[in-house]
């Protein structure tokens, strides 16, 4: 019996200091910095506040009346529902190695994360919080997906999809890139998520509105949206929030993260400038819902290169994503005949490539340490459109096999006469009055 307790005894502190001890890549000994922490932390929220309230705001102004607090509820329980997955799991298999593929379960519901222990990949801030800012760009980039489908996906077959895409899609991308898995060996430059977060949802968004159909009445109903006041205030809130989705990932407080902020807030006018005049041009109106369109497609394109480009890049990337974007939400998704709800592709997808694809044009050695063409690298433009070609090819194929899984499951899309009656009403049993 005294045998027996003592093995018991010994199991159970075997167990205990695998929960608790550091994993061999977390450093202790490296000094916290409280200007850098500071500002991650004031980041964090930043990055938070662009899912909830900004996109949820954003989404709901742009859908009919009867989907406005079904498109919020499925923002609201993404970044519930993914915030917990992610602290469970998803970022020890995405940052708990440097492993090419997929990281490690030594971070497993966040084991062994000391007060004192840092990331080596955000040295000068706890790794708590280097922990809980990746957490923001992983809700975001899900919620991201939901514009794609909105007016018609089940809210079950929604959170199923949520999970796991979050696991399947997000993790190993977000590893390949930022976690120093074989994308990032190979020299891919993405400074805050055109690959990871942009093109990654969008791809995502396009397969989705493929296999669930296009929304009942699609091209002879007026779908105009219910609040484009929202849709403006949610764009505010994006807009600033972008300040520390880019300027946050420097992870420091620093100058780069002060020219990732530059740039950015100059992408986003000139964006929505661009497009406001190709409507003006083309419509003899400037659309209020042109405009934001055009300062999201300017972030989003920005995005990857921002903390590796000069202010005056920004306008030039700002200019090109109000052009090519505007082209895809019109002459390419007519073209190719998709109902992408609130045009996640045309906008993320498209513009997170193309500024992915800009890095290995306007890259500067002088403020991310890395050359692009301009600077007399040539090499960098295919290593950018490798990049492309994976994250593309991976988020289609593997978001088309879980849809098709889910649907063996749960149906992906509500009736046609739930569809009719509103999401509001038919998946919560609640309407705007």
């Amino acid at each position: 019996m005294r045998g027996a307790s003592l093995a018991r005894g010994l199991v159970a502190a075997g167990a205990f200091t695998v929960l608790t001890a550091a994993p061999a890549l977390a450093q202790t000994n490296v000094k916290i910095d409280p200007a850098d922490t500071a500002w991650m932390m004031v980041a964090t929220a930043l990055v938070l506040m662009m899912s909830i309230p900004g996109l949820a705001l954003f989404y709901a102004g742009m859908v009919r009346k009867k989907n406005v607090l079904a498109t919020m509820a499925q923002t609201l329980a993404v970044v519930a529902l993914c915030s917990v997955l992610w602290a469970a799991v998803g970022y020890s298999l995405t940052f708990a190695s440097d492993g090419a593929v997929i990281g490690t379960l030594d971070r497993l519901l966040l084991a062994g994360m000391a007060p004192s222990a840092v990331s080596p990949f955000a040295k000068t801030i706890p790794e708590a919080l280097f922990m809980i800012y990746q957490m923001t760009f992983a809700v975001i980039t899900v919620a991201l997906v939901a514009g794609s489908v909105a007016d018609r996906m089940r809210f079950s077959a929604f959170m199923w999809f949520a999970a796991l895409w979050l696991i399947v899609v997000y993790v190993p991308i977000a590893h390949w890139v930022w976690g120093g898995g074989f994308l990032a060996k190979a020299g891919v430059l993405d400074f805050a998520g055109g690959t990871v977060v942009h093109l990654n949802a969008g791809v995502a968004g396009l397969v989705a509105a493929y296999l669930i159909g296009k929304r009942h009445g699609y091209g002879s109903e007026n779908f105009a949206p219910y609040d484009l006041s929202l849709a403006v205030i949610g764009t505010g809130m994006l807009w600033v929030g972008w300040f520390g989705f880019n300027g946050g990932s420097a992870l420091a407080a620093n100058s780069r993260a002060v020219f990732a902020i530059v740039a950015t807030h100059l992408a986003a006018a000139v964006g929505a400038l661009t497009w406001m005049a190709l409507e003006w041009w083309k419509r003899g109106k400037p659309s209020v819902l042109g405009m934001i369109s055009g300062a999201v497609a300017g972030l989003g394109t920005i995005t990857p290169a921002s903390g590796f480009v000069l202010p005056w890049h920004g306008i030039v990337i700002g200019l090109l994503a109000g052009l090519i974007c505007f082209w895809s939400c019109t002459w390419l998704k007519l073209a190719c005949g998709y109902d992408d709800s609130l045009d996640v592709f045309g906008v993320h997808g498209i513009g997170g490539a193309t500024g992915t694809l800009l890095v290995g044009v306007f890259a500067t050695p002088a403020i991310g340490g890395a050359a692009g063409l301009l600077a007399g690298n040539s090499e960098q433009l295919p290593i950018q459109l490798y990049g492309i070609a994976v994250t593309f090819a991976w988020s289609g194929i593997a978001t088309a096999v879980l849809l098709k899984a889910i649907s063996a499951f749960v149906p992906l899309r509500v009736d046609k006469q739930s569809e009719i009656e509103g999401l509001d009403v038919t998946q919560h049993g609640e309407a705007l009055q």
